[in-house]
Formats: structure tokens, sequence, C-alpha cells
């Protein structure tokens, strides 16, 4: 049976498919020995790839695992400015596992990391918007009107982007700062902390506690653990999800 290159790529844990369709497209993946920049390109048995000179297979087994990201790590595996990346906390044995979706530099928490491609791609795409949750910690207290704004949606970000309604659950209140848990579905980019900042309330700090079904818990900051079966069974169902939604549309 025939796949396209750029699946063929996320299976073997390289990437996710959108990823691969930029290494292809910049002339970094070879299909038996000829380098390839079409995107449509199919595999078939037999066929040998390779991306970047090294040949890739599909994995029988995925690995996934929570980290506890520190802040002032960044979420890459390899970083140009020689910053603290989060490949520092994967344990060797296990390989290359690549990050799901991102954390910001000064934001810690829960990240997925894995070496199957095909569900990072369905779990960072904006098409399928799995929930996040975040714990922020926020200078003032959180006024009716701003939390109103927050919950219902319509905030335009400094770059007009509008965000979508989000389940907001206040933890504390204190004199000069609250602490809250917010979850939205989408990505924008430092999407938490401009949200906070339009409604006048700058954060302090900011923590993801879980994504999708998978919870951050009381995991030691800079530690992983495995997903359990459960988990994993969770991701797998949005996964599995996505050709299906593909084809409603």
């Amino acid at each position: 049976m025939e796949i396209r290159l750029n699946r063929y790529i996320a299976q073997a844990g390289v990437c996710s498919r959108r990823a691969a369709d930029g290494l292809i497209a910049a002339g970094g993946v070879q299909l038996n020995g000829e380098v390839v920049r079409d995107l449509g390109r199919r595999v078939a048995a037999g066929d040998v790839v390779a991306v970047e000179g090294r040949a890739v297979t599909p994995r029988a087994e995925h690995v996934y695992l929570v980290l506890n990201k520190p802040v002032e790590v960044v979420t890459t595996l390899d970083d140009p400015q020689r910053r603290k990346t989060v490949a520092a906390y994967i344990p060797a044995e296990l390989g290359r596992l690549v990050p799901v979706g991102r954390l910001d530099w000064d934001t810690s928490g829960l990240l997925l990391l894995t070496d199957d491609g095909e569900m990072v791609h369905a779990l960072t795409h904006p098409r399928f918007g799995v929930e996040k949750t975040y714990r922020a910690t926020l200078r003032g207290q959180l006024e009716p009107a701003a939390f109103a704004r927050l919950r219902d949606g319509g905030i335009v970000l400094d770059d007009g982007a509008k965000t979508r309604p989000a389940k907001i659950r206040v933890i504390a209140q204190r004199r000069a700062e609250a602490v809250v848990d917010i979850s939205i579905h989408e990505g924008h980019y430092h999407q938490v902390r401009r949200m906070f900042d339009a409604v006048g309330h700058p954060l302090v700090a900011l923590e993801r506690v879980r994504f999708g079904p998978v919870a951050l818990g009381d995991l030691t900051v800079g530690t992983t653990r495995p997903l359990t079966e459960r988990e994993v069974h969770a991701l797998q169902q949005i996964r599995d999800q996505v050709p299906a939604r593909r084809a409603s549309r």
C-alpha cells in the first residue's frame, strides 16, 4: 500500500506532516536516492526514504512522555542561540522525541513529547482545537468585567486575531494578584499572556496544567513520566478522528 511521503516521515517520528512538507519543499528529503520536492509523492513498499541524509522508517511502537517544562527552557531540540532546550530532559535511551506544539520560554508546565508524527499533527493542527488549560497568576484582582471578556471571547489581540470563548475559573483572589485557570482551544502566539494584557491584568507567571485528556498533576518540574495506557488511548482517539473530520468538510 502506498502512502504520502509526508505521512511516511511523520510515522517515522521525524516531525509532523506539516513540518515534513517544509522539509520536502526545501529539498531535505530523498526517495530512493533522489531529492524529492513534490509534496504529492507517495512511498511504496521497498522504497527508501532519507531525511537530511538519514534513512528513516515508520516505528512499530511509539513513545509518549509528559515533561514538566521549567521556565527559561526553549521548546525545540536544537537552539542556534545555545539556550537550554527540552532535549536536555529527554532520556537518551528513548531516542529522538519531538515536542507536541510549543510552550513559551517563560511558561512552565505540561509539554508532550513523542515520536508519533501523526499524533503531533492531530494535536497541534488548529482545525482540531484540542483544549489546553493554563494556571495564570496575574497582577491585581480579576474584576467581573474582565472575567466576562475572557469567558465570552471576542478580544481583539494586537495583531488583529480575535479570541474564541474560554473556560475560566478563579482559584484565588489576593490583594495584589489573582490565580485563575483558563482553558482555550486556539494557539495564537503568546495568546494567554496577550489576553490578560488586553483586559488590564499582566501575568506574573503562567503554567500549562492540562493538554487535552492529559493532566500535569504533581509531576516535579524538570522531570518526565510516560503516559498511562488510558491517556495514550484518549490521545489516539483524537488522532484517529482526523481523517473523518477532513472527510466531513
